[in-house]
């Protein structure tokens, strides 16, 4: 389903440079400020929990990622975080945390509806009474996949200096939600261009609020940005918090 060049070490180095802190960030960082313990799946190398620990959040921080090379940046940033290799198939928990999160559209990478069962099932399994989970995945309403051409190009500099160029190639669909790219890094140091191979899955609140509901968690929250606008047909977001149901 996914070839992720993040699981490169020499790669991973260089994501938070490419993912630099946005408005998603500072959203679902006033949902972790607020909890005493978070679960953050797809933690990716931490950003989060990281900058949530260094502000002085005392509770339990647990990140869950299936790509070692960027839980390596993880521990680095952040020792004193519970980093977890794996996904919620591998590990799982039992009514341990009152918010849980999926950021930077990872919910997309459910790409079958038995994908997306098991994942809710896990977070709802691990979620305590009342606790909740925050999300967001892209609006198919906007089409953005039209945007993601060869042509926009994306240079950064990374750490060390080095720059990368990033561009995408959409490879298939859209065709029943479903969306395939290619995603290539090329940096000038590197012997061969780092590509990533990558599907996601486009869903609307309709069937969002389906699979929460089949799963034991109620939608409480709905936004269409990360200001709390109001989602409508124009809103490049799709934001829910949903909280675990009794």
């Amino acid at each position: 389903m996914a070839s992720q060049p993040f699981d490169d070490a020499s790669v991973a180095a260089y994501y938070d440079t490419l993912n630099s802190w946005g408005p998603g960030d500072d959203f679902h960082l006033g949902l972790v400020r607020a909890a005493d313990s978070v679960l953050d799946i797809g933690c990716g190398t931490g950003q989060l929990l990281r900058r949530a620990r260094a502000e002085g959040h005392p509770g339990r921080l647990t990140g869950l990622d299936p790509a070692a090379a960027m839980l390596v940046q993880a521990r680095e940033g952040a020792p004193d975080v519970e980093w977890v290799l794996g996904d919620t198939r591998s590990r799982r928990w039992r009514g341990e945390f009152t918010l849980a999160v999926m950021t930077g559209h990872a919910f997309q990478q459910l790409i079958r509806d038995e994908d997306v069962r098991q994942c809710l099932g896990a977070v709802r399994e691990a979620l305590a009474e009342g606790g909740r989970f925050a999300f967001e995945t892209r609006n198919p309403e906007v089409r953005p996949w039209e945007r993601w051409t060869p042509d926009r190009v994306r240079t950064i500099t990374g750490p060390d200096g080095a720059g990368i160029r990033v561009h995408h190639d959409i490879t298939h669909g859209p065709a029943d939600g479903l969306v395939g790219f290619t995603e290539t890094y090329t940096c000038a140091s590197w012997p061969a261009p780092r590509v990533g191979r990558n599907t996601l899955r486009f869903l609307g609140t309709g069937e969002l609020d389906h699979f929460l509901t089949e799963a034991g968690l109620r939608t409480t929250a709905r936004y269409g940005d990360w200001d709390r606008s109001l989602l409508g047909p124009a809103s490049p977001e799709i934001i829910t918090i949903a909280e675990a149901a009794p």
